[in-house]
């Protein structure tokens, strides 16, 4: 998704909306928030969403890399201690 300006907000945006939906769902279906779970569920469901078409609309505002960080920061939140 392009703007009209050429921006690519809404990309940005949507994608960070879809990946806190499934960490959400993740968080919610999943009782046990060991490392061995967590990350690779991470890796396969949710970072695909992240980096889709990343080299068409190559986030470069700080403001769409704070909302990916910002993903990123909530799944490492899920389990304790990891760094993804």
């Amino acid at each position: 998704m392009v703007s009209d300006n050429l921006k690519c907000d809404k990309q940005c945006s949507e994608a960070v909306i879809k990946a806190n939906k499934i960490l959400g769902m993740i968080k919610r279906n999943f009782a046990v928030n060991s490392k061995e779970i967590i990350i690779p569920l991470y890796k396969i469901i949710v970072r695909p969403h992240l980096k889709y078409c990343c080299q068409v609309w190559s986030p470069h505002c700080n403001k769409d890399i704070k909302l990916l960080v910002g993903v990123q920061r909530r799944a490492t939140r899920l389990v304790s201690g990891t760094k993804l």
